[in-house]
């Protein structure tokens, strides 16, 4: 059976001479993995549609392991992601952390909306380290481990100021912060930013202003996390780390 969905594709594997695997995250199967045959050659009709950030209709045939690609039909490239080194960096890890923290053949239309447009706003010049913080805040309540910012985790007071803990997993007042040696301070801008970005409606955000040291303990605070509770090691983090470096 033939099957029509609208999806953007996050990975792309070679298989064989000729092939590509290609794997696409749709508005409603969720992510899917399809041959797409010939995709290597350079005449062939998926040579442009068998790429990362490629936003296009695909139809395929369903099978019980990987489907097999028969059309595509672009809607968007996200040319300017494509065409800059550190928007294709950050476009990079953006779908690699989709495609590691969600399983195959599961719906669900809000991740999708939420990646798609990030990649809208990336494309059309939005803070791309913001877009991306925004990303990671988001992605960690898909993973199970949403950050706990409304008050403070060992006595409840919602009162600032607050440090951070990752041995809590959250925040700590001036009275408790001492049940953590390890505690980080944290701006209240950052807490108040986290916040944010964990309610805001991704088709919502404008250009939001930030200053670089905010934008730095964000990035920091957010990595720990993910490091201490995610646990997911991905190439494109390095390869966005370093790009960050030149800029």
């Amino acid at each position: 059976m033939l099957h029509k969905v609208e999806g953007l594709v996050i990975r792309t594997n070679d298989y064989g001479e000729t092939n590509k695997i290609v794997t696409i995250f749709t508005r409603e199967s969720g992510k899917v993995a399809l041959m797409a045959r010939g995709a290597k050659r350079p005449k062939s009709r998926f040579a442009s549609s068998a790429q990362i950030f490629i936003y296009s209709i695909f139809v395929y045939q369903r099978s019980s392991g990987i489907g097999t690609l028969n059309q595509a039909d672009l809607i968007d490239s996200f040319k300017n992601i494509r065409s800059d080194l550190k928007l294709t960096a950050h476009g990079a890890y953006i779908v690699e952390l989709l495609d590691r923290l969600t399983e195959d053949n599961e719906r669900n239309p809000y991740l999708f909306e939420l990646v798609y447009q990030t990649l809208v706003f990336l494309n059309e010049g939005i803070d791309p380290d913001i877009l991306t913080r925004i990303f990671e805040t988001k992605m960690l309540e898909v993973a199970g481990v949403s950050l706990q910012l409304r008050h403070c985790m060992l006595c409840g007071n919602p009162e600032y100021p607050f440090v951070f803990s990752m041995r809590h997993s959250g925040l700590l007042c001036n009275q408790c912060k001492y049940e953590d040696s390890n505690h980080i301070n944290i701006q209240d801008s950052v807490i108040k930013l986290l916040r944010l970005f964990q309610q805001i409606d991704i088709n919502r955000i404008g250009n939001i202003n930030v200053k670089d040291d905010t934008k730095r303990q964000l990035k920091d605070i957010l990595h720990h996390y993910y490091d201490e509770f995610v646990g997911v090691r991905l190439k494109s983090k390095r390869f966005l780390d370093q790009i960050d470096h030149l800029y």
